[in-house]
């Protein structure tokens, strides 16, 4: 899940707990580094003459801690999979779509879940999404050897293999690897499988990558031949003209996710700004300039219309014929077990 962490400076930043970017004092934004792009709030900077203030920071469970932790902040950008948590610890409240013009053509396969949406409200608008899948050269890679995700575990490849430093991703590729394509609900048999392959997995990995950035790197390298990769690294990689294909229809599927923003509660800021900003980011246009600035898909169905064919292909964002595991909400108790065995795994145990 969910996810561009590109800007290091402003990570390090949001540690400290101050704008990593200041804007308008009257909005603050905990998001991902890399989303401070203008193209997404430029509405809300022709109304108010300057874009929100934001802090940074690396990955959702980073984020979701610093707030629990009592920083505060009036939106935030998690992904799916950690809105519940959100909800369980009261951090939230929900939004009014009827202030909300474009919450109408959110495409409702984002909003199918209760936590999501129930009859206390909409507790979340899902703003952008991507995939995960292979990355890979193919001037040494052959087409063969990435037709099913054991090639992570493929000995032809030891030390030559970076998966995501990112629990989510990684479990995703672990439970499609071994027959799973729903993580709604794991049996233990189902886990202790997964966590098996991810060891045999651990052996071949060269690296674990931290955001795109740095995957690209290890690819670019040649250090890296295979990667478990969000589809903007692979955009940055054919930016820079390296060899570099996309798998996605591996025999045994690839993962999806989403991600967008919550109402944080006593936000110190503007709530009427929080809407202007949540607007500008809903409206058509921003589809386009989501795409060409970091990558990803969005949710309105009528901002996906702003993009052809062409370009939804070069960055992977097109319809396949193979399984999916779609990064949606699943138990926060089963969440908690895959990050603790996550890191067992990377410490070699």
């Amino acid at each position: 899940m969910k996810k561009s962490s590109l800007l290091l400076a402003g990570v390090a930043a949001s540690v400290l707990a101050i704008p990593a970017l200041a804007g308008d004092p009257d909005l603050l934004v905990f998001d991902w580094a890399g989303f401070e792009e203008e193209g997404l709030f430029a509405t809300y900077k022709e109304k108010y003459g300057d874009g929100p203030s934001y802090t940074f920071y690396g990955d959702d469970d980073e984020a979701y801690q610093k707030l629990a932790s009592g920083f505060k902040a009036d939106v935030a950008h998690p992904c799916s999979q950690m809105v519940s948590k959100y909800r369980d610890a009261g951090l939230i409240e929900p939004w009014d779509t009827s202030k909300i013009p474009e919450f109408a053509n959110i495409d409702p396969k984002y909003l199918n879940s209760p936590i999501f949406k129930d009859d206390a409200g909409v507790w979340y608008i899902p703003t952008d999404w991507g995939a995960t899948a292979i990355a890979y050269n193919p001037e040494e890679v052959p087409a063969e050897d990435v037709a099913s995700l054991d090639v992570f575990i493929n000995p032809k490849y030891e030390g030559r293999t970076s998966i995501p430093d990112s629990s989510d991703d990684v479990w995703a590729l672990a439970y499609l690897a071994t027959g799973v394509t729903d993580w709604t609900v794991i049996t233990d048999e189902q886990f202790a499988a997964a966590a098996d392959w991810l060891r045999k997995a651990h052996k071949n990995v060269r690296s674990y990558w931290a955001d795109p950035a740095e995957q690209a790197q290890l690819m670019a390298s040649g250090e890296v031949l295979v990667a478990w990769s969000w589809n903007d690294g692979v955009a940055y990689l054919q930016d820079d003209n390296y060899p570099v294909a996309f798998q996605r229809e591996a025999k045994e599927g690839s993962s999806t996710w989403f991600c967008g923003f919550v109402n944080l509660k006593d936000g110190p800021g503007s709530e009427d700004k929080a809407y202007d900003f949540i607007n500008a980011w809903l409206r058509p246009d921003a589809g386009p300039a989501l795409l060409d600035a970091i990558g990803y898909g969005h949710t309105n169905t009528a901002a996906m219309a702003l993009i052809s064919d062409e370009d939804r292909q070069t960055a992977g964002l097109t319809d396949i014929s193979a399984p999916i595991l779609a990064q949606t909400p699943n138990d926060p108790v089963l969440r908690e077990r895959q990050l603790a065995e996550f890191e067992k795994i990377k410490a070699g145990f």
